[in-house]
């Protein structure tokens, strides 16, 4: 009960995290100024990342925009880092900020045709290994090119749409019935068999589309926000990105789509279920009734999508603008050409993009604690005394490592800007530096598929409505996700140890 004020007000901070979670970011943020004083800036700025990294890796509990916020401003009330470090460091990453807002806000209005897509591969395909397989390359495909938040977010919407459909039926209701698909009760005896192998049969396609999304997303220069970040600071063009990946990128990706095929034939590790024949039925018959209800208008948004679309890997290629601008114009392009004019209408597409755009400049906050109390440096030294051959293993490891306890934009700023100045203060060649951001972006791309923590684009599919449904917890996700994590990261590892 909240009787009086201070208690409402303890009640509303951090709104419905754990008790605990509260207890554990207030004792943070009590400490950092006490041991500020007495440590000094350096003891209290490693303190501060590995409480940030702690909000990273219980986004779950809480997202990590408030309590990550919350210790970012404490950090430059205290002196840790200036808002004007804080200004600078979006102000040199605005390209990615541009990326976020608009990039992903543009392919938000194409989910029509992505659902098209995804719908006829379910549907004319009958072979659950040929079915997995096109799930994860096309997932792939449209990642390497649009967003793999957008891409897994089209998946939910497929996953979703045909859940809803069915279990409406196993209810004994007809398809025009309002219906609360995530009430089980209805559901009658002989179809409840019949909706937990539905259940197993959408959840290993959506752990393959979400491996996808990571193994398409680390080839390009669009794929994932870091890849852009360190595009700009080595000076990449998106081809140029994508022949400098290729050697390390091409191998996972074969090896990726090689475990696709062999966990659906060999059933482990959750995969490998069939979808049901009377399934199968119901949902065919719901796309037919789909088709006939489709217009002439409906058809040809999606014929300005498709266009659009080409327009989009086209303008990426030649690098006709910079990407965020590129985004900027299939919004319009989108929205003027299929009538999509009111605010409120266009408003939807940013929500997905927003709150992790503004999480991104907290990022930078901390990045700035971190170069202004070169906290980095002695790590960064430790390395680069190594023999050069081993250090962009290294670097794969070391940025492995953390993306999957983490999230793996953060932990590709913090080293790809430390691997800057070492580049501007001599210590390293640009060879070298070219061959650690490749080992950069990848170990922060590949590994971090381990867990929800360290891919956007797995958070966001556990947090969806559709976990819940397909009894897709946090467990499972990594289990299901552990045959892939050691394939893809090994092969990363050997590819980046004997090519670059």
């Amino acid at each position: 009960m909240t009787n009086t004020l201070p208690q409402a007000l303890i009640r509303n901070f951090l709104g419905n995290s754990p008790v605990w979670y509260k207890q554990a970011i207030i004792g943070f943020l009590i400490l950092n100024p006490i041991l500020f004083q007495v440590a000094g800036p350096v003891v209290t700025g490693w303190l501060l990342i590995f409480e940030f990294i702690f909000t990273l890796a219980l986004a779950l509990k809480c997202y990590p925009l408030q309590p990550g916020g919350l210790l970012a401003i404490e950090a430059i009330i205290i002196g840790l880092a200036s808002p004007e470090s804080v200004a600078h460091e979006v102000e040199s990453n605005l390209e990615v900020i541009l990326l976020l807002m608009f990039m992903v806000a543009g392919i938000y209005f194409m989910k029509s045709m992505l659902l098209w897509l995804f719908t006829k591969i379910l549907l004319k395909v009958h072979s659950k290994v040929m079915l997995s397989l096109l799930f994860s390359l096309s997932s792939a495909l449209l990642s390497a090119f649009l967003d793999a938040l957008t891409v897994t977010a089209v998946l939910i919407s497929v996953g979703v749409g045909f859940y809803a459909v069915y279990h409406k039926v196993a209810s004994g209701k007809s398809t025009q019935h309002d219906h609360d698909h995530s009430d089980d009760d209805d559901v009658g005896d002989t179809h409840r068999s019949e909706l937990e192998q539905f259940r197993a049969f959408l959840r290993s396609l959506l752990m393959h589309g979400a491996v996808g999304t990571a193994l398409g997303g680390v080839c390009t220069l669009v794929g994932e926000p870091q890849n852009l970040l360190i595009a700009q600071k080595a000076g990449w063009d998106f081809v140029e990105f994508f022949v400098i990946m290729a050697p390390i990128t091409m191998p996972v990706l074969v090896a990726g789509l090689l475990t696709c095929v062999l966990l659906e034939k060999a059933k482990l590790f959750g995969y490998g279920e069939q979808i049901p024949l009377n399934v199968r039925q119901i949902l065919e018959e719901f796309n037919r009734e789909e088709n006939r209800k489709r217009t002439k208008r409906d058809v040809a948004m999606l014929g300005v999508q498709v266009v659009v679309s080409v327009f989009l890997v086209l303008a990426l290629a030649f690098h006709l603008a910079e990407v965020g601008l590129i985004g900027l114009c299939v919004i319009i392009l989108l929205t003027a050409f299929n009538g999509i004019v009111e605010e409120h209408q266009i408003g939807k597409a940013f929500e997905e993009a927003l709150p992790f755009t503004a999480l991104l400049v907290v990022f930078f906050s901390i990045v700035s604690v971190i170069h202004e109390q070169h906290l980095f440096q002695p790590i960064i030294h430790a390395v680069l005394e190594m023999s050069p051959s081993v250090q962009p293993a290294v670097f794969f490891v070391a940025n492995g490592l953390l993306s999957a306890i983490s999230d793996n934009v953060f932990v590709a700023t913090v080293y790809i800007n430390e691997v800057v100045e070492a580049l501007n203060n001599g210590d390293i060649t640009r060879e070298h530096f070219d061959k650690l951001a490749v080992a950069i972006n990848t170990g922060t791309n590949i590994p971090s598929v381990a867990t929800p923590n360290g891919q956007a684009a797995f958070l966001f599919l556990l947090t969806s409505a559709l976990a819940p449904l397909i009894r897709l917890s946090y467990g499972r996700m990594v289990i299901m996700a552990l045959p892939y994590t050691i394939v893809m990261s090994l092969v990363g590892f050997a590819a980046v140890s004997f090519t670059l």
